[in-house]
């Protein structure tokens, strides 16, 4: 059977956007049994995909970043709204943006290099969270009579749909030469020219035209090469842009982010220099942890007001004010006012806003430059960015530098301890396993989280040599745990640099082995960064560890690469959920999308799915419908010694 008999009739078209490849994806999905509303530029893509009645929006990515990243912004509000999906294509190289895309309101990602099949079975995916999301035709409504035309090359007929004869004021019928002579003669040549590419080898193309008192028109076409039919989706693109409220937006100042791209791409463009000025939040995510996404909302519309009170105070109009996307706000002017600018800004923040009710002082981190004569929008974001990010890390040095000049004592002297974390059955609310972390009580600075642990013990080169002690520490005392913990599974943790070893599986073997800790009942979590340098290698590592009887997870899925390539390719029996994931799914339609879709490919391979960081009673009952098997986090228990791991087993009986 083909790839395009497999696929049934689809309910709603495909929205495409490709700033490379568009050509080529509208004829992969067409094989597929897609129809497509195919874009090259972003302009307006929010409305063009509202427009089409699409339930999947595709975003290709590859080889364009930054264009991608600002559609898949563009779109991500429209997508929610509708209950639809946003399915974003990258390179592997931008592997790492993934978390990006997923903030902007992607539901979906895939990976280059991929297969056509692996193409087809996303688009699957994608369309199937929108089933269970309720479908998006509730939401669709002037969706739900699509703009189109039918001809059939045997019978020389011709049909319009009843929304396209009522638009251009035809009969259903009207014959090839009653819809040509809807065209300015010189247009009508493209019709000819677009039916005359269509085939077997080429499935798929499109043609645009103005149509008097209608306006611009895109005719997406398609070929059924079993009946030789050519159906067409037609796109109104509206009436011709208003140049007079471009250039007036353009000096006035935005507020959205693709405007502001715009709006600095123009000047640049002009060759005038530009002092930018980026403002991140600091903590913002607090916000909406204890007041909820609306009071978060209704915050970031203040923050957004403030700035521009205190801009326009200084320099009047000619700046622009916009809003990024998340807690980030970008400043834009003529040079020789930024120190001027930046000051006005944090004297602003000197005064606390107001969330949920409460008073909430914000700390904002605040990057300042100049655009260089190669500036793009996207450089000169990117540049800021990149020292906001720099200036994020640098007052953390200092106790970096300390607290690893204290590693090699405190791993001497036993200061670095084991505690266990409950991992619950969901549908029986037993405790079927533990995941073993590190805590380190420091004599001088009190307690000490693992993430700042392990980035100490990378500094002072001893990284190795910290994750050797705790799992041999966990071993030691999973050897030791009482009768009441004898079915329980325990899963250790091992670092990019374990699995770089060559010899990484026979010692890690080897030490459970020797603490007489039964192999069966060992986990092995590994993060998706330590094994995507050599992913070949590490295949052969996990399967290693799993022929010695040992189960392995992925861990913090949800921050990294996450594709379902990947996981296909990998020797995996677990994989859990990002705390922050596991977080979200209380939070907006979009964000039960994402964590939805995680858990569905993770079963679909025949992965369990534990959920990390679980907090509420209502994330339990979101995961749980989502098909989540095993949870968690505080809503359980805090990290445990062994002594309260086994009281709390015993209590749950």
């Amino acid at each position: 059977m083909s790839e395009a008999e497999s696929v049934p009739p689809q309910r709603a078209p495909l929205f495409l956007l490709s700033f490379r490849q568009r050509n080529e994806l509208a004829t992969t999905v067409a094989a597929a049994g897609w129809r497509s509303v195919a874009a090259r530029r972003a302009d307006e893509a929010e409305r063009r995909f509202a427009a089409s009645g699409a339930a999947v929006a595709l975003v290709d990515a590859r080889g364009a970043l930054a264009e991608g990243l600002a559609a898949t912004q563009a779109l991500g509000e429209v997508v929610a709204e509708r209950g639809a999906a946003l399915l974003v294509l990258v390179s592997r190289g931008d592997a790492g943006r993934i978390g990006d895309f997923y903030s902007a309101g992607a539901t979906h990602f895939l990976a280059s290099p991929m297969r056509a099949v692996e193409l087809v079975q996303a688009l699957r995916f994608a369309e199937r969270h929108v089933e269970r999301l309720g479908g998006w035709e509730a939401r669709a409504g002037a969706n739900a009579e699509p703009l189109g035309w039918r001809w059939d090359p045997q019978l020389r007929s011709l049909q319009i749909t009843p929304a396209l004869a009522q638009l251009a004021e035809l009969p259903e019928q009207p014959g090839r030469r009653g819809l040509l002579r809807q065209l300015p003669r010189r247009e009508r040549k493209l019709v000819h020219s677009a039916l005359r590419r269509l085939g077997a080898d080429t499935p798929a193309t499109a043609f645009a035209h103005d149509l008097p008192g209608v306006g611009r028109l895109v005719h997406h076409l398609q070929y059924d090469a079993r009946t030789r039919r050519v159906h067409a989706l037609v796109e109104p693109l509206g009436a011709a842009p208003d140049a007079g409220a471009a250039v007036r937006d353009a000096f006035e100042g935005v507020r959205d982010a693709t405007a502001a791209r715009r709006w600095l791409d123009q000047r640049i463009g002009e060759t005038q220099t530009l002092t930018a000025i980026l403002i991140a939040l600091e903590r913002f995510e607090d916000v909406n942890a204890a007041h909820g996404r609306s009071a978060g909302d209704a915050l970031l519309r203040a923050v957004a007001r403030r700035i521009d009170e205190a801009v326009r105070s200084t320099v009047g109009k000619n700046a622009l004010v916009a809003r990024l996307g998340g807690p980030e706000f970008l400043v834009a002017t003529a040079p020789g006012s930024g120190t001027l600018l930046r000051s006005c800004i944090e004297t602003a923040f000197t005064r606390p806003f107001v969330a949920g009710g409460a008073v909430t002082p914000l700390e904002p981190r605040i990057a300042c430059t100049e655009s260089e004569p190669d500036d793009s929008a996207a450089t000169l974001l990117r540049r800021l960015s990149e020292t906001i990010a720099e200036r994020a890390a640098g007052p953390e040095a200092p106790a970096l530098d300390r607290l690893a000049g204290d590693i090699a004592r405190a791993i001497a002297d036993g200061e670095v301890a084991i505690v266990f974390q409950p991992q619950v059955a969901i549908a029986t609310g037993t405790i079927a396993g533990a995941e073993a972390l590190a805590r380190w009580q420091h004599p001088e600075l009190g307690a000490i989280d693992p993430e700042t642990l392990f980035a100490a013990a990378e500094r002072a080169e001893l990284g190795r040599a910290l994750s050797e002690h705790v799992q041999q520490r966990a071993l030691a005392e999973a050897a030791d745990w009482p009768v009441s913990l004898a079915s329980l599974r325990l899963s250790i943790n091992v670092t990019a640099s374990d699995v770089s070893r060559p010899d990484f599986a026979d010692r890690l073997l080897g030490r459970i082995d020797a603490s007489g800790f039964p192999r069966g009942r060992m986990t092995i979590e590994v993060t998706e960064s330590s094994i995507m340098e050599e992913l070949g290698e590490a295949a052969r590592l996990l399967a290693e560890l799993r022929t010695a009887g040992c189960r392995v997870a992925i861990d913090d899925f949800g921050t990294g690469y996450s594709s379902l390539a990947y996981l296909k390719a990998l020797p995996l029996d677990v994989l859990k959920i990002d705390k922050k994931l596991s977080q979200d799914i209380a939070g907006s339609p979009r964000d039960r999308v994402v964590v939805r879709g995680v858990i569905d490919m993770a079963r679909s391979l025949g992965l369990t799915v534990v959920a990390e960081g679980v907090e509420t009673e209502q994330q339990l009952e979101l995961l749980a419908k989502e098909g989540c098997q095993y949870y968690q986090g505080y809503l359980c228990a805090e990290p445990l010694d062994a002594a309260a791991l086994a009281r709390l087993v015993e209590e749950r009986g």
